[in-house]
């Protein structure tokens, strides 16, 4: 039976506080029972190719999937042609290293407003899209799928239905729905069956089964406010949501198999891992 995969955004502070280096991540995560991991480039992509050689070669051996979180500047929404030849060289070279690492998807931000409707956003938004997509092609590089998240701040693009419909453009596109950003930016709205039955409904009904069944997934608890998120916090917070029981279910009942990826504030791997037991006790795996 196919089941969702769970691991960590980047590295939780009881790994680095013994191991100097990532290429002891997916050993180590292999060995507290997790199945993937999100190499993290959100402030550049700065991992040299012998590095991101090595990781993909652990990872293959541990039997850990990668995946790679792009910068975090990236602007899918932006005007400016300069600007936007540079965002696409960010992706390419995002898809390249994510290939280095034996992984097939990059996480992308949508972007700002800047001034634009959000129906002006959405345009440039898709055209920007269409760009990186050619050009991962041109480049050989078009196995490695973009994943549209959706964002934390009310005031920027990246909603659930907007991600959702952005990612109907083209079948190599997967939208990355991070529900602590969706129950920021809806103030606690994403935080219970109902909510998170309504839009993976929508993702379905809307992409297709295939790509509803194996969309990539953030998940941690995120403080807000009515701007939209502040701060990733960890599972110990009993404050904010969201809380993972009500998609653990859903994911049983609806047979679908995400990447889901915890960025909870160091202890994402730990809190993954309480995941991975709350999916297998809703599917009765346990």
């Amino acid at each position: 039976m196919n089941q969702p995969l769970f691991g960590p955004a980047g590295n939780s502070d009881s790994f680095t506080r013994v191991y100097k280096g990532s290429v002891h991540a997916p050993g180590w995560l292999q060995k507290l029972g997790l199945d993937c991991y999100e190499y993290s480039c959100g402030r550049g992509v700065n991992v040299g190719e012998d590095t991101a050689r090595a990781i993909g070669a652990a990872a293959k051996e541990a039997g850990i999937v990668m995946s790679l979180h792009a910068p975090y500047y990236i602007n899918l929404s932006g005007v400016d042609p300069e600007r936007m030849e540079k965002n696409v060289d960010y992706i390419l070279q995002s898809a390249r290293t994510a290939d280095y690492l034996g992984g097939d998807r990059i996480v992308v931000h949508c972007g700002g407003l800047s001034g634009l409707t959000r129906e002006e956003a959405m345009d440039h938004t898709r055209q920007n899209l269409k760009e990186a997509l050619s050009a991962l092609e041109r480049a050989g590089l078009d196995h490695v799928r973009i994943c549209v998240e959706t964002m934390g701040k009310v005031n920027v693009l990246g909603d659930g239905p907007e991600v959702i419909q952005l990612c109907q453009l083209d079948s190599r596109l997967l939208p990355c729905i991070d529900f602590g950003h969706l129950n920021a930016r809806s103030q606690g709205g994403m935080n219970n069956y109902e909510a998170m039955a309504a839009l993976l409904d929508l993702m379905e009904n809307q992409l297709g089964r295939e790509r509803a069944e194996v969309f990539h997934a953030h998940f941690s608890k995120i403080e807000y406010t009515q701007k939209g998120e502040v701060r990733h916090l960890t599972f110990a917070d009993t404050e904010y949501g969201p809380d993972f029981a009500p998609l653990a279910r859903l994911l049983a009942e609806k047979k679908l198999t995400p990447r889901v990826i915890c960025e909870s504030a160091g202890t994402q791997a730990e809190d993954a891992l309480a995941m991975k037991a709350a999916y297998q006790a809703a599917a009765n795996l346990s």
